[in-house]
Formats: structure tokens, sequence, C-alpha cells
């Protein structure tokens, strides 16, 4: 049995009609950048997660560049962030000149840990006298909603209002996923999307998407995605081109209608494995689960399960195993930021974030999409029981 990590040719197969007249439709009006689609889409996506100004943007690296552009990050500033995240979160923080201060996670939820976030500020552990930051020069926080849970936005919003720090979103990978009955994306001063095609809510090639809460924000945010002009050829800032495509807004339109479903399915087949893993004793065996912190209903959070990673030892063996039974797994992510060569002059040692560094040796990715079956999800745990037990 071959089982993808992602199947979306099965996911294209249900929409096709729909999908296709949405492309044919931008191809007959041949209005294939700042299109009515596009208008279409972000409206959409405001009524869908609640938030106040939403505008669409080539990818979701683009959309946290577009915030911190909006509130003038210099160099030599420095941002607070996760080490445990895709590149894009600190890459667009460096692309500006800044510094990124990494802040590890906790460990149930892989989102960074806010009561570490106050102890560095308040210069009460060791990272804060490493990294010597001047409070002046921290000027966001970066807080990511890693696979599909959003981050204890209660407590960060709390330290932002205290220390006077603009909080963005890395929303890429939670759309539709609620804490304490908020939406991803709309708590903080931004939220960054992306519709990259493996996301929960996927393009057919880069997408992303900004969404604003302050008014005068967000005419920068549009401003800035349109090379700082308004009108054309009058430029106020120097910007960027960022636009999201009208094709791609047509699609993503299509599949915003689904996206509910889809998210919900999701959750089923998360909490089938749980089950399937507990039954089979593999929890005592050396395997974690992913566990529902905000993402729990009972406190009006919902998970997403943009992935389904757990931990365990020998994760690399695992994964060896899995490829040669045909099923599909990868690793988000092997290397913590903080350990990335390319941000070894700021002085990180791997333990000043020991849970990400833990984590990054043992977290693997198991197939989670809508049209998975029982009986393959029924195979995937039968594997990993074959290893843990062999």
């Amino acid at each position: 049995m071959r089982i993808p990590l992602l199947d979306l040719t099965a996911q294209y197969d249900f929409i096709k009609t729909e999908v296709d007249e949405a492309v044919q439709n931008v191809l007959d009006t041949q209005h294939f950048i700042m299109g009515e689609p596009v208008k279409k889409f972000e409206s959409k996506v405001n009524g869908y997660i609640g938030s106040n100004y939403a505008f669409g943007c080539a990818s979701g690296s683009d959309a946290l560049l577009l915030a911190l552009m909006a509130i003038d990050i210099q160099p030599g500033d420095y941002v607070i962030t996760s080490p445990f995240t895709f590149f894009a979160t600190a890459g667009a923080i460096s692309r500006l000149g800044a510094i990124p201060i990494f802040i590890d996670v906790e460990y149930d939820s892989f989102n960074i840990d806010p009561e570490k976030v106050r102890a560095f500020l308040e210069g009460e552990d060791e990272l804060a006298k490493k990294i010597n930051a001047p409070k002046e020069k921290i000027k966001a926080i970066i807080p990511v909603h890693l696979y599909g849970q959003v981050a204890d936005m209660d407590p960060i919003m709390n330290i932002a209002k205290e220390y006077n720090l603009f909080v963005i979103e890395d929303a890429a990978q939670s759309i539709g996923s609620k804490y304490k009955d908020h939406s991803a994306g709309t708590m903080g001063d931004f939220g960054c999307f992306s519709f990259f095609p493996s996301k929960n809510l996927g393009a057919y090639g880069d997408a992303g998407l900004i969404t604003v809460k302050d008014e005068g924000l967000a005419e920068k945010v549009d401003m800035l995605r349109l090379h700082g002009a308004r009108p054309k050829y009058h430029h106020k800032y120097v910007g960027i081109n960022s636009r999201l495509d009208t094709i791609q807004a047509a699609i993503l339109e299509v599949k915003l209608k689904y996206l509910e479903e889809w998210s919900t399915r999701r959750r089923e087949i998360a909490l089938l494995y749980n089950e399937l893993f507990e039954e089979a004793g593999l929890i005592r065996e050396g395997i974690t689960l992913p566990k529902e912190t905000t993402g729990n209903p009972e406190t009006s959070g919902v998970h997403i399960y943009h992935q389904y990673t757990v931990r365990i030892n020998h994760r690399d063996e695992l994964a060896k195993h899995l490829k040669e039974k045909g099923i599909g797994h990868a690793v988000y992510y092997p290397i913590p930021l903080h350990e990335q060569e390319c941000f070894a002059g700021l002085g990180y040692q791997s333990m000043d974030c020991p849970i990400a560094y833990e984590a990054g040796r043992q977290v693997i990715s198991l197939p989670i999409y809508p049209e998975l079956t029982e009986e393959k999800i029924q195979y995937v745990v039968k594997t990993i029981s074959e290893f843990i037990r062999g």
C-alpha cells in the first residue's frame, strides 16, 4: 500500500469542474493582475476569519515582510520569535537588517512559550544576559501558530501591551484555527497567511494574504504591496511587488467554500490516529501524540491539524522504515533556526532553546488529508507498531 503525505490529486478530482471554470473565467477576462477575483477572495477571507482588513499578496513570506515594513522595522532592531518554524519567519526579519531573538517553545504545543518571552524581557534568564538586546530596540513579537494550533495569545498580547510591542501572527499553517473563539490572524496587529499548495487552503502556486487590525497600517500595507504607490506612479513608500495573482485568487475562492469541511475531517483523522495508537499501546512504548492545548474545543479552541506530528526516539530510523513501506512522511523541522548556519553570528548554542533542539531530533509528521481512508490510517499505525516492536 502506498500512502502519500498529502494527496492533492484527490482534492482536485473533487473540485475539478469548479476550479477549471474559475480559471477559464479569468482567461476570458484577461485581467491577470489585481482582477475582480482578488477583491472577492479578500472579502470572503475577511468574512470567514473576522478580520478588519485583508490583502492578498504573493506569498506567506511576503506577508511577514510587509507587516515588518509597515511598522518601520530598521536595521539593528530586534524581533522576538520562535526557533521552531519554517525559515521565512526569521528570514523576513533578517532581510530588513533586523535581528531575530529566538525564544524556546512549549513542549506540548511546539509554539513559543510566553513565560520565557516574559523572562527574557525582564532580563531574568541567561539568554537575556547573553543576547543583551537594548529594550528600546525590541519592536515586535512574531508568534507562530505551528501545525494548525494557535499559540497562547492572551499572555503574548499582555506582554506586548506592557512592553509596547507589535504582534505579528505567523498564521501560515493555521487558517481556520481558533483560540478562545478568536480566529488565527485576528488577535495581533497583523496576521500572515500562506497558501502554498500543501497548506489546508492551498493555491496552485505561491500565494499569501495579510490581515491588518489598524486602518492606517492597512492603508500602508495596501500601498507597500504595490511598490508603495497611490495613485499609480506616485510613491509614498519604497514598497515591493507582492500581488496575489488573479488566477490564484479565483482558485482559492473555490477552495475556501470547502475549508471548514476539510478542517473538520482532518481533526477526525487526528483523533482516529490517537485512538489507534492508544489501542496499540504505543504511547507506553515511546511515541508521544500531538496534544490539543489552545486548540481544545472545551475552551472554544480549534486545531486544524495542518500536520499530524508525533515525537519518537530513533526518528530517522522510523522515517527510513516508513519509506520502505510506501508511507509518506516529513520532518518539520530538523534544524531549529537558532542552530542554522546563517544565524551562527548571533551566538546561540543548541541548548539555548532545549525544547526546540529536542523537537528537531524527534518529530515526524504522518499522512493527513481529508480523503485519507481509515484503512490507510490503520496501515500507518500498524507499520509504526511493527517498527517500535521490531
